[in-house]
């Protein structure tokens, strides 16, 4: 793979990472980046690599999701070689991130993730945010991991009718 088509796609990943309003998951960049046929699977996993090993981005794992970050180096370096990237490939990003702008909101904004904190104990973790800003995090420790994976799972699917329900049975 050429050095010039590698930084084309560090370009366009970092791009995205600016232009959204929310951390994308490396899923959601994979989306983007397949379905238009720019670049191989493999090749994006070297892309991401080679951007967190030098502190462009930096990755949160939740759960089964990889979230990016794009670092103040990552913001400067896409100031000084943005401009690599062609204007008809940047509207399509707009247009993408535009397109998909609540389901890619919807996917970032609730997380649920566990993990073991003693032999025979798991604590899972459900956070749901609006706007970047904590709406509710709960924290519950269950013996399994089966149980703590169930309610993450859960939490994906009834956020909103358990935050409402919160809400409801705290405000009598």
């Amino acid at each position: 793979m050429s050095s010039q088509y590698l930084t084309l796609y560090k370009m366009i990943v970092l791009y995205m990472l600016k232009r959204c309003e929310v951390n994308l998951s490396k899923s959601q960049i994979y989306d983007f980046l397949l379905e238009k046929e720019y670049t191989t699977f493999l090749t994006l996993q070297e892309v991401f690599s080679e951007l967190a090993s030098s502190s462009l981005i930096n990755e949160k794992t939740m759960a089964n999701r990889t979230y990016l970050e794009l670092t103040p180096d990552g913001e400067e370096t896409l100031k000084f070689f943005g401009n690599r990237i062609n204007p008809s490939i940047r509207q399509q990003i707009d247009e993408y991130l535009k397109a998909n702008s609540m389901k890619l909101r919807d996917e970032s904004s609730i997380q649920g993730d566990y993990q073991k904190t003693s032999e025979n104990e798991y604590t899972a973790h459900l956070i749901a945010k609006e706007n970047g800003q904590s709406l509710v995090e709960i924290k519950l420790t269950v013996p399994t991991e089966e149980i703590a994976q169930g309610i993450c799972d859960k939490w994906q699917e009834n956020n909103q009718d358990i935050y409402q329900y919160l809400v409801k049975k705290l405000m009598m």
